[in-house]
């Protein structure tokens, strides 16, 4: 019987600090479960440092690891999704490069995977990030539940294991500008939750700045929900309706006290200010889902490669002849890699 295969996909921008460590790491993990053949695939979106060039050097001693390379930076969204996609393995996990989410935890994931779960969500129950960034992003979880019209999944990173049956099913969606985490909710399938503690970043820095932060949360909450659009269109008649009601109520005082009644411009410059800020929110509401048109219409695919390494070596070569040799050079860089952790701690 052909063991099955485990895919561990990990994007990467920028990483040279992290990459060795967490394949070490993962290959650690992996020996433990010798019934699974296994592969790394590295996506890396045109780094600007050394993180390519240490890729190829780990590829070149280990065929288990694949990477590719993308000509440009195709952002923090679209990137991750095309790497699912060249897995090619029965069970695939995204793990990130920054060491936040701890490698092993596949044992469980995998586990779970085994007793037939299609999709093993690991939950950051608690976090060693800034106190601030983790209450703000608790509360934009808590917006975007509120909003949606289906169950979504609260401190859920992306980190997580996905049978092949789901990566089929998010490539159907051909949605050219993925929000990986609201087509796992729209899919709906049974799931496990597993809760962790996510470490803080050690070497590096996170990439994504305030931009792509507000990016990602915009398209999340476009992604999963209709009610912005429909909560707008609800306060525009009630603004038109206030402002009915307030001008019967200016005709009748007028009326009656028509030779005291003054109020001046202060009211209708206040009035012509506040409807232009509800225009102004409204309008941009509603760009944030013509964007989401726009990106449709075009069709442009989730990256361009520049370069790919090991993908056209059979998975067999991994698993039989070698097997013994690979092992052993990725225990060797497991022990350099700790040891150096230790030497730094």
């Amino acid at each position: 019987m052909t063991p099955k295969m485990i895919s561990i996909v990990t994007p990467c921008f920028n990483e040279e600090l992290n990459v060795r460590e967490l394949h070490a790491r993962v290959s650690q993990v992996m020996s433990t479960m010798p019934q699974y053949t296994w592969e790394h695939v590295f996506i890396d979106n045109a780094s600007e440092d050394t993180t390519v060039a240490i890729l190829r050097e780990m590829a070149a001693t280990e065929h288990r690891i694949k990477v590719i390379v993308n000509s440009r930076n195709f952002g923090p969204l679209r990137s991750p999704v095309y790497g699912l996609f060249q897995a090619s393995g029965d069970a695939i996990i995204l793990l990130f490069a920054d060491l936040q989410d701890p490698p092993e935890l596949l044992i469980q994931m995998i586990e779970e995977w085994a007793k037939g779960t299609p999709v093993v969500l690991p939950i950051k129950e608690t976090s060693d990030e800034n106190r601030l960034m983790f209450w703000v992003r608790g509360c934009y979880y808590r917006l975007v539940r509120s909003l949606a019209q289906m169950e979504t999944y609260d401190n859920f990173t992306g980190f997580g294991l996905f049978d092949r049956k789901v990566i089929d099913l998010v490539r159907s969606f051909n949605d050219p500008d993925p929000f990986f985490r609201g087509i796992i909710a729209e899919i709906g399938l049974p799931h496990k939750k597993i809760t962790y503690n996510q470490k803080r970043r050690m070497r590096g820095f996170s990439k994504n700045n305030l931009y792509i932060l507000y990016d990602t949360a915009m398209l999340g909450i476009t992604n999963v929900s209709k009610v912005p659009l429909r909560l707008f269109t609800f306060f525009g008649f009630s603004c038109a309706g206030l402002s009915i009601l307030s001008s019967i109520g200016y005709l009748i005082y007028k009326l009656l006290y028509w030779d005291r009644f003054s109020v001046g411009m202060a009211p209708v410059v206040i009035g012509f200010f506040f409807l232009t800020s509800v225009q102004l929110i409204f309008v941009g509401i509603l760009s944030e889902y013509i964007s989401a048109i726009h990106a449709q219409v075009l069709r442009r695919p989730l990256t361009v490669e520049k370069e790919r390494i090991n993908f056209d070596i059979p998975a067999a070569a991994t698993t039989q002849s070698n097997a013994e040799d690979l092992l052993a050079i990725s225990r060797a860089t497991a022990a350099q890699v700790l040891a150096r952790a230790n030497v730094e701690a």
